[in-house]
């Protein structure tokens, strides 16, 4: 991952997004885009991921479908080559945004499944590390990692104690990358979205529109747009010298 402001041989900067088949991960997909990246576009869903570069190369991006497990090593590693290729030898950001959410059971915290509780972990922490691991050697000096966690971490959120700890994690591997990655002129940063009106959270409940807003200090629900632009503010030359930071986008629910 290069330094910001130094062109590819192409000239065009590549941006790689996990969980980008739908949802959040589309939407960021569409605001990189927008920007004039690459886009490497992945998931474990392959034929979301082709569906989502297909929409961008509809509106003139050059973008690039990946099927990827971000649980596996393999699996990252031959992603991170794919996309670097596709990039002209660099990944020049990364947004680790692949997460189970809408799918994750609610219940209290000791009669949580064991292994649902291996699963969450896995795809939303070990994930973020596997896929910044393998990331970071193209080529090694410079570049934008930016981490999905969630604003849940701050209020606890009752019943969801596996989903709540696996993002609370990602903050704690942000600052740990931040100090190791640093030092080859890699920020690392995150942000903590408030409940945001995807497809997965329409699914959750009914209310989706409304839910918290009497909460925010701005009173409308958020958009997947809202989050983007925070994203593109922690990849751009604007935010260079800031690492180890998340920031919180929920409408003004919580101050940190």
């Amino acid at each position: 991952m290069p330094e910001q402001n130094q062109p590819s041989p192409s000239g065009v900067r590549l941006a790689l997004i996990t969980g980008a088949a739908g949802g959040l991960g589309r939407a960021f997909a569409l605001g990189f885009a927008s920007r004039g990246y690459k886009v490497a576009v992945a998931d474990v869903n392959a034929a979301g991921a082709e569906e989502t570069a297909e929409i961008l190369r509809s509106k003139g991006t050059e973008s690039l479908a990946l099927k990827v497990d971000v649980t596996d090593v393999a699996s990252t590693e031959a992603m991170a080559a794919e996309a670097a290729e596709f990039g002209g030898g660099r990944i020049d950001v990364v947004v680790n945004n692949a997460a189970i959410y809408a799918t994750v059971t609610r219940s209290p915290f000791e009669e949580i499944d064991p292994a649902e509780w291996d699963l969450v972990m896995g795809v939303n922490l070990k994930g973020p590390w596997l896929v910044t691991r393998a990331a970071s050697p193209y080529p090694g000096d410079g570049g934008r990692v930016i981490n999905l966690s969630s604003a849940t971490i701050y209020s606890g959120s009752e019943q969801w104690a596996h989903y709540v700890a696996s993002k609370g994690g990602v903050v704690a591997l942000t600052r740990v990358m931040a100090k190791e990655l640093g030092k080859r002129g890699i920020t690392v940063n995150a942000i903590a979205p408030g409940f945001t009106l995807t497809e997965a959270s329409y699914g959750l409940m009914e209310n989706a529109e409304t839910y918290g807003v009497d909460r925010g200090s701005i009173k409308r629900a958020s958009q997947p747009e809202d989050i983007v632009g925070a994203a593109l503010f922690l990849a751009s030359a604007d935010s260079s010298y800031m690492t180890g930071q998340t920031l919180v986008v929920d409408g003004g629910r919580q101050f940190i």
